[in-house]
């Protein structure tokens, strides 16, 4: 009898499990999944309806081992499963849990052990906790370890600490000493502040096709990347019942620069053309002419006539180039026309306070360099037509953000040790439940009162 030589271009017979339960439960590269629980007390049930109790008849397991589309081994271990671990109680799968590679634990504390300095990077953090990168990584993904950006702050004083916690108090509204109180709308405030933009940044990144050649950016030098100053004023903008906006916010922005005429001939312009140069100073005197001559003004000319007659605050930082408070030649203009504008300063060292620094500047800064400005002609429109067409919405929003910043202040009892809290106001702007103040909590509020006394 010649031997049988099986065909080598034959695929060899591979085993797949049946659907069961509408779930397939096929194998992957000729291993088959385990059953799940309901099915496997399903077969168990089906084994005790067709055999008595305590001994499995004849013929039984293939019966249903056929009906099932399983395995004859597989119904064989379920009923012995079942006759010695409980009955259907005792056919639950035990491999879940106990099967392939053991999960390294890492303890949470041992990481905290770890020193800050050590735990700039997965490699470094690896290399303290003895531990191979790639688990830090998958523990990164899951949530057990968090990346976090950390910003520097300004140092504080308990002094500061204090004055940014009366600040804030000042801003809330106590018409009933037994409820929440709110923050003032801020409508009648206008926060000012200055501003360097850059011609162009050290960095930036583009995306290119497949063998595009990398653009070239050249200046002069890195170090010294040609910049210009504003000065910008903004205000909370305003909306009718309907949404309607009608009052944009948007006092003005003013470039620090000046105009001469060239003193040399060049490739771009015959000398006695007037260009425009960017001051690299700015004195006190210079704060107060831009005041005097161009915020109140543009204040006079914007502000909704329905408010004349209040007063009117303007709110600055602690630079030593602005001017007193009550600087003579700033409040005799301030009251001139029948206007009540007031110059106040913010708490020292609290960006975090005034709606510039915490949101507009940086969506002006990130806007404007689209532009690709080439002169300071150029910068200089670009950065007034980031002002212009920056939506009324965001600016809104910022506000906003501003109230539940001092909200934390409050909680925190004037540190800068906390999170900017997320309220999702586009979610609540779209189902028109936005609010324009928000609430402190009665007691947060108590307990800072009592830290300052």
């Amino acid at each position: 009898m010649e031997p049988v030589i099986p065909d080598l271009n034959e695929p060899l017979p591979i085993y797949t499990d049946e659907a069961v339960n509408g779930e397939t439960q096929s194998s992957n590269n000729g291993r088959r999944n385990f059953l799940n629980d309901d099915m496997r007390r399903s077969i168990y049930s089906m084994l005790l309806e067709r055999t008595s109790p305590g001994k499995l008849k004849n013929g039984v397991a293939k019966s249903v081992a056929a009906d099932s589309g399983v395995p004859l081994r597989v119904v064989q271990r379920i009923w012995t499963s079942g006759k010695h671990g409980g009955g259907i109680h005792g056919v639950a799968n035990k491999k879940t849990g106990n099967c392939g590679r053991k999960r390294i634990q890492i303890d949470p504390q041992r990481i905290r052990d770890v020193p800050l300095q050590d735990r700039t990077t997965l490699r470094d953090l690896a290399r303290a906790l003895h531990v191979d990168p790639t688990t830090l990584c998958n523990r990164l993904k899951s949530g057990e370890i968090v990346r976090q950006t950390n910003d520097i702050k300004f140092s504080l004083t308990e002094e500061n600490k204090k004055a940014r916690l009366r600040f804030c108090i000042s801003m809330l509204g106590r018409d009933n000493r037994q409820d929440d109180p709110m923050f003032s709308g801020l409508y009648n405030m206008v926060y000012i502040d200055e501003k360097w933009f850059y011609m162009t940044k050290k960095n930036q990144n583009y995306y290119l096709a497949q063998g595009e050649d990398k653009p070239l950016r050249t200046v002069k030098n890195k170090n010294f990347i040609e910049k210009v100053m504003f000065l910008a004023a903004i205000a909370r903008p305003r909306f009718d019942e309907e949404g309607n906006e009608t009052f944009s916010g948007k006092i003005g922005i003013f470039p620090f620069t000046y105009t001469e005429p060239a003193r040399r001939s060049s490739v771009n312009r015959p000398a006695g053309t007037m260009i425009t140069k960017p001051m690299t100073s700015v004195t006190k005197e210079t704060s107060r002419s831009y005041l005097v001559n161009k915020v109140l003004p543009a204040i006079k000319q914007k502000w909704p006539t329905e408010d004349f007659g209040h007063p009117i605050f303007i709110q600055q930082d602690n630079a030593r180039t602005h001017i007193d408070p009550n600087d003579e030649e700033f409040c005799r203009v301030a009251k001139e026309d029948g206007f009540d504008i007031r110059l106040m300063c913010q708490p020292p060292n609290s960006p975090d306070l005034n709606v510039l620094d915490l949101g507009f500047f940086a969506a002006l800064q990130s806007k404007h360099h689209k532009e690709s400005p080439k002169s300071v002609e150029q910068l200089v429109s670009a950065v007034v037509k980031a002002y212009e067409e920056y939506p009324t919405d965001n600016s809104n929003r910022v506000f906003l953000t501003q109230q539940s910043c001092m909200r934390e202040i409050i909680r925190v009892k004037g540190s800068q040790k906390y999170d900017i809290p997320h309220m999702g106001k586009l979610m609540l702007e779209r189902n028109g439940e936005l609010p324009s103040r928000l609430k402190c909590d009665l007691q947060i509020v108590q307990e800072a009162e009592d830290y300052l006394n």
